[in-house]
């Protein structure tokens, strides 16, 4: 993790790394905030996802062209394309509509905490799959069931120690009983948003453990993108127009400049951060990159507190704080296992999902 003592070329490549790194979590944190404020105006999570999948695939498709087109196979079997499909289903359409739906019932630094209960989540699906060996009497096994314990932990504590908000203009106003059953249907939003969070997370670690084994049999990440974030995208097009009978984005508060922000943020920038983290995977290593994700929740949290006066209970800080607990306890056991406690499939998936 330190940086080297070696010339300065190195010095500098390892600075670069590691603020490009911070960068990418604030860049991401920003989106993430920003989609927080769209949902609040009234935009339709659905036409959000549409846009932004729509985005992302434009942008890698010149990458993907240009990188991995000898890759690309003469023929797609239909085991590939049924892989595709549901990466695009669960990866596009069901993780981010729950996502969205879990931002806009809590709020953005709890909706960028969740994730981090994804290493936890893979290795025990990738246990399960036998994707990954299961030794009861190995430290490094313990460790990691420990660290995702410890992460379930945390996103119970996130959950249910988080006071309801509450308005102190509304508190003037209203009737005690009003303010009651305000206090009580938003308490039951914010589980009910957490909820949407937790079941995202375990939608994206399946997702990832998939993607792994796509990549086994058609290793072009960048096309593989290209195709799941287009498909995705109609997907979610075709739900959007089957649940309510047409293309609307939800608002009339919602303008181009703000659509132009989910293209830009979502987009451009977003994709900008996968295509560095992916260089940095390659320099350092997964487990280097992942150290990094926490930071997002901490600049989603002082973004939110600025710009919208959103806060966080100290309950929940509390929970966040054992999820990150969790998260760099598994870290360390995938750091310091040896190479013969993981089966090469196993190893790929965790791969994917700490890149």
């Amino acid at each position: 993790m330190m940086l080297r003592q070696g010339g300065g070329g190195g010095f500098l490549e390892e600075a670069l790394i590691v603020g490009g790194l911070l960068l990418v979590q604030c860049i991401l944190a920003g989106y993430v905030v920003f989609v927080g404020h769209l949902l609040g105006l009234g935009a339709d999570p659905l036409a959000v996802i549409v846009v932004y999948g729509a985005a992302l695939a434009a942008f890698f498709l010149p990458f993907a062209v240009a990188l991995e087109r000898k890759k690309w196979p003469s023929r797609i079997p239909g085991t590939l394309m049924a892989q595709l499909v549901i990466i695009a289903l669960g990866g596009t359409t069901a993780y981010q509509e729950l996502m969205l739906l879990g931002i806009k019932k809590t709020t953005p630094a709890i909706a960028s905490a969740m994730p981090n209960l994804s290493p936890g989540m893979i290795f025990i699906i990738a246990a399960c799959c036998r994707l990954e060996r299961f030794d009861k009497a190995c430290r490094y096994t313990q460790a990691k069931i420990l660290g995702t314990l410890v992460c379930l932990v945390g996103a119970m504590a996130m959950s249910f120690l988080q006071s309801p908000p509450s308005s102190p203009a509304s508190d003037l106003q209203a009737p005690l009983t009003t303010i009651s059953e305000l206090s009580v249907s938003s308490y039951y939003d914010w589980i009910l948003g957490c909820s949407f969070l937790v079941v995202a997370v375990i939608i994206l670690s399946i997702n990832m453990v998939l993607q792994a084994v796509t990549l086994i049999s058609f290793p072009a990440p960048l096309t593989m993108c290209t195709i799941t974030s287009a498909m995705g995208a109609v997907f979610t097009l075709i739900l959007q127009v089957v649940l309510e009978g047409k293309i609307d984005i939800g608002s009339p508060r919602i303008d181009a400049t703000l659509i132009a922000g989910i293209v830009l943020l979502g987009g451009v920038f977003a994709g900008s951060c996968i295509v560095f983290q992916t260089w940095c995977l390659a320099k350092k290593g997964p487990l280097f990159v992942s150290v990094f994700g926490p930071m997002q929740t901490v600049f989603s949290g002082i973004l939110s507190a600025a710009l919208f006066g959103q806060t966080v209970s100290l309950g929940s800080s509390t929970g966040i704080v054992l999820m990150f607990t969790g998260l760099y306890i598994v870290l360390w056991a995938k750091n310091n296992e040896l190479p013969g406690d993981q089966v090469e499939h196993g190893a790929d998936a965790e791969k994917a999902l700490l890149s």
